[in-house]
């Protein structure tokens, strides 16, 4: 067996467990909590981690290292993604595992928040390497996970396919089909409709909302989106299709910029399922994406990875609004500077709430083996981000709160709510 690729270890900085812990402790401020509080929510309840070996196509074997992170039950199973990703660390995995608990709640859907991930470049795994690492991880957790205990779903480096061969792994060792032991399922064994579009639809709620209340009309909105994969394309066509001028976009490998607008619908047909850009835009000009952080738009959409609006560039983010539709992409001290200069800041606890919301959807129907129709989806999520977009709003308002803050008081504070109700056992 061979020791994970040294290469692939993940940057020290920024950490975004340190970003979540402090906003944690500034709504804790907020919200006057007991230390006894805190240091409950700070620590998450379980962390498992995993070094398992996977057979490759040339029949040597390789070691990866994977994470579970289960934040807090406190409303309900675990709930979370799992990543493939180079950068995966498990001080990333724990903050994006207090994300998701803050997450569901602020939506209010009956899950506390987990997180998973496996440190691999997937695109450099075949496809049986791929099934292989993803049917050994998924065992691998087996004793923590469950349909009423930790439902993964996928999450970037992963897709319904991967959540197609976890729920089969997992069945086979039950003795049968157990279709809620992930979502994001491809749709013939127990999927959602609506699932694949869930998150950048829901960023498109969020948008609407945030531009309603600013007076800003979508029909012309020059908008750029960090990532092309399936949040940013998704939210990308769907803002394009509302009326707004899609003036950006990017991949991995950096973006294209249009200010007459880019036709969105062409450049989603030919992207690569891993969200990659095929073809040139004819027109376009070629940008990096550190310069699509900074580009001449009215929105700004981060819809890749984490920490890329730093301290080093809050001063050159030229969009009034921005909307995480990545989970973290803000660091705390890039946030206060571009709150000090009159920017608004849609947290991605809110604003990328769509993808658990069907997922709980999509939970619902495995459970109960009788399932909706797209329409129906899509108008429960509308539903459900509106409520909870219009609750942060209202806290924002009446407590002159940032919209982060407001958001995780919301989230923060029902928890907490479970939490005292329940009581400590024993």
């Amino acid at each position: 067996m061979t020791s994970p690729d040294p290469a692939l270890a993940p940057p020290a900085e920024p950490s975004p467990y340190a970003s979540a812990l402090e906003q944690l402790d500034a709504a804790a401020d907020i919200l006057g909590l007991d230390d006894g509080m805190r240091e409950t929510l700070r620590r998450p309840r379980r962390e498992f981690t995993a070094h398992f070996p996977v057979e490759m196509d040339d029949g040597s074997v390789r070691t990866f290292s994977g994470y579970r992170v289960q934040h807090n039950d406190a409303r309900g199973p675990y709930k979370g993604g799992i990543r493939y990703a180079t950068g995966v660390s498990l001080d990333e995995v724990r903050a994006l595992a207090m994300w998701m608990t803050w997450k569901c709640a602020i939506v209010n859907v009956p899950f506390g928040g987990a997180k998973g991930g496996v440190l691999v470049d997937p695109d450099r795994l075949s496809d049986c390497e791929l099934e292989n690492l993803s049917r050994r991880f998924i065992s691998e957790l087996e004793p923590i996970i469950g349909p009423d205990r930790d439902i993964p779903a996928p999450d970037m480096g992963t897709n319904a396919r991967v959540m197609a061969w976890m729920m089969d792994t997992y069945s086979m060792g039950h003795g049968h089909t157990v279709p809620a032991i992930v979502t994001g399922k491809p749709v013939e064994v127990g999927g959602s409709q609506g699932r694949y579009e869930a998150t950048g639809r829901g960023v498109l709620f969020a948008t609407e909302e945030i531009a309603r209340r600013r007076g800003d009309a979508l029909e012309g909105l020059r908008v750029a989106v960090q990532g092309f994969g399936q949040v940013g394309s998704v939210a990308a066509r769907l803002l394009s299709e509302a009326g707004a001028r899609i003036v950006a976009v990017s991949d991995a490998g950096g973006g294209y910029h249009d200010s007459h607008g880019l036709d969105v619908a062409a450049l989603a047909a030919r992207a690569s399922e891993r969200g990659r850009i095929q073809d040139p835009p004819p027109g376009a000009d070629r940008i990096s994406n550190a310069e699509l952080i900074e580009i001449d738009c009215d929105y700004l959409i981060p819809a890749a990875i984490e920490s890329v609006i730093l301290d080093s560039n809050a001063e050159r983010v030229r969009a009034d609004v921005i909307v995480e539709a990545a989970n973290g992409p803000t660091t705390p001290e890039a946030e206060r500077i571009l709150l000090e200069r009159g920017r608004v800041l849609v947290p991605d606890v809110l604003a990328n709430a769509g993808g658990v919301t069907v997922s709980y959807m999509e939970w619902v129907q495995d459970l109960q083996s009788f399932f909706w129709e797209e329409d129906q989806v899509n108008r429960r999520l509308s539903r459900i981000m509106r409520k909870a977009f219009a609750e942060v709003w209202e806290r924002a308002e009446t407590r002159g709160l940032s919209l982060r803050d407001a958001a995780n008081v919301v989230g923060v504070d029902r928890v907490v709510r479970a939490i005292e109700l329940r009581g400590i056992f024993p």
